[in-house]
């Protein structure tokens, strides 16, 4: 998927005795964003900017030893060792020393020819990750502006954390004109430096710089075009990211000295053998308990108490990503964690004066947002016509941020209809949820927005369900009511001839809340990875059954 970047410019930051300055240049083939302001919370900023950049670099996956020297070693060995295995000739071995020795004089000439080579290539490799930060993270950070807040988006370079900085406008004094909107903006290794020089003493103004949209000609030196083959996992990431926020969820509020203690466990200790996860036991109105595998050290967070209503224990894995937040430790005052499920995605809110950093962890860290599994389609589904779609979206668009229930008053559809097209904007890149503050909000992820007549089928598996209900592929249905305005399905699906029983329980709202089959797929993954195709097939039929009693 290719992306096209134009900058006027790049970002820099300026420092002084008594001022810091940070502009940030956006891309001017978008809609004209902009917001200059002044920070009031340096501190809190510094750290939290810092810790977005911890994930912008972070890669956590398993890098194998380096063998070079050795494989090296072994070449030059290996054909004198064979030869005098082979041959014990005492002869042989005397003819085959000045070969050697030739050989070895010729090998040291070859690595003093390529020495400047090997030199130079090490030096542009590392120019090019100080100069050309984009050469290593093929995605600029996205910041959006808003009425309310401004904040930064980003990705890890493994693909596994999603990371989210979200700045009120109290975080800023004098704030002048903004122009809503999101934006790429250019980013730099340089830029981290100048960050750690930001302190309470100096007058700090940051810009998103709004001189990159007066400009007149595309032929001014200035101007700085990139087009840069984004992977498509990196936007599919992105937009399960937002549709795994709006899941049903356990919250927890952990006390900064919580975190820490994990953090400080982990740095401790180094797992040599599995399950290298963290078992959460939850017991409504007593302490959080962390029992960290395979070592079984308990942590009792006695400063949270766990204020669900159903005892359950939960694990998560990649636990080593956590240690991201280490340093806003001294500057939050609280954390809150949202657990999807045992093996499910996590988000961990740091929340700092004013602002909230969000890092969203995949399942485990070698299982990246993008292969994670199907989010969107755990999401409510329904037939939403062309004209109530672009009605919600006209309506998100006059307020940038509202609740579902705002838009349903504002259109007056069902709040069902809302919560269906809303999930198909967030599928499209244009409307993310954020879980800080529990509204959706306008954020167009690419420039040129897909077209909606492609939005019906979040994946080829929902375009596979479809064709299956087609051909009438269910039978012996039951429904059951359950507490709370939820239901229970079954029914038996067939596919290649071949029945499958399955099982879905929705919430009020139409989410999946948990499903079985006796398919490959459910056996294999469980709900980790998505529901299967028979669930999809059970959940759009019974969308169509409440379809034709709400008629």
């Amino acid at each position: 998927m290719k992306f096209e970047y134009r900058y006027y410019g790049a970002s820099t930051v300026s420092n002084s005795a008594s001022a810091t300055e940070m502009r940030f240049a956006p891309d001017t083939l978008r809609a004209p964003t902009h917001f200059v302001a002044q920070l009031n919370k340096h501190i809190p900023f510094r750290e939290a900017i810092s810790a977005l950049h911890d994930v912008v670099v972070a890669d956590q996956r398993y890098q194998p030893p380096d063998k070079t020297a050795y494989l090296a070693w072994r070449a030059q060995n290996e054909d004198p060792a064979l030869a005098e295995l082979i041959d014990r000739n005492a002869d042989l071995r005397a003819r085959m020393a000045p070969l050697n020795e030739e050989l070895k004089e010729l090998r040291a000439k070859k690595s003093l020819v390529l020495k400047p080579f090997a030199a130079a290539q090490s030096k542009y490799f590392d120019y090019i990750y100080k100069a050309n930060f984009d050469a290593w993270v093929v995605l600029d950070p996205v910041i959006t502006v808003h009425p309310d807040r401004v904040f930064f988006e980003c990705f890890s370079r493994d693909e596994s954390s999603y990371a989210s900085l979200s700045c009120s406008h109290g975080v800023f004094d004098r704030v002048g004109d903004f122009a809503c909107g999101t934006t790429n903006v250019d980013y730099s290794e340089g830029l981290y430096g100048e960050f750690q020089k930001i302190r309470d003493y100096k007058t700090t103004r940051l810009a998103i710089d709004p001189t990159g949209f007066q400009v007149a000609t595309a032929g001014d030196p200035s101007f700085k075009e990139e087009k840069i083959d984004v992977p498509e996992t990196w936007v599919r990431g992105f937009l399960q990211v937002s549709s795994a926020m709006n899941l049903p969820a356990r919250r927890l509020d952990l006390h900064p000295m919580d975190v820490h203690n994990f953090c400080h466990l982990l740095r401790r200790k180094k797992e040599r053998v599995g399950p290298r996860s963290i078992r959460f036991v939850l017991t409504p109105g007593e302490p959080i308990r962390a029992l960290f595998e395979p070592w079984n050290d308990e942590l009792v967070c006695r400063r949270s108490i766990y204020q669900g209503n159903a005892a359950e224990e939960i694990r998560i894995w990649g636990r080593r990503r956590l240690m991201l937040l280490e340093r806003l430790i001294p500057v939050a005052h609280s954390f809150t964690v949202h657990l999807m499920g045992s093996g499910m995605p996590s988000f961990w809110i740091a929340n700092l004066p004013d602002m909230q950093l969000t890092l969203g962890l995949s399942g485990w860290t070698a299982n990246d947002w993008a292969r994670a599994g199907q989010f969107d389609l755990l999401a409510p589904r329904g037939a939403v016509d062309d004209d109530s779609k672009s009605r919600i979206f006209a309506a998100l668009g006059q307020r940038w941020f509202a609740s579902a229930d705002q838009l349903a008053a504002d259109t007056g559809l069902a709040r069902s209809m809302v919560e269906s097209a809303l999930t198909m904007y967030t599928q499209a890149g244009r409307v993310i949820y954020d879980l800080t503050q529990g509204v959706y909000r306008l954020r167009e992820l690419s420039r040129e927005p897909l077209p909606l007549d492609v939005l019906r089928f979040a994946s080829a598996l929902e375009e596979k369900a479809a064709t299956l209900l087609a051909v009438q592929s269910l039978s012996e249905q039951a429904s059951e009511a359950l507490p709370e305005g939820g239901l229970r399905l079954r029914a038996r699906s067939k596919e290649n001839g071949r029945p499958y029983q399955v099982m879905l329980r929705l919430d009020a709202d139409r989410r999946i809340v948990d499903g079985s089959c006796e398919c490959n797929h459910y056996t294999q993954n469980r709900m980790h990875k998505g529901p299967c195709v028979h669930m999809l097939v059970l959940r759009m039929d019974q969308a169509r059954r409440d379809a034709t009693l709400d008629a």
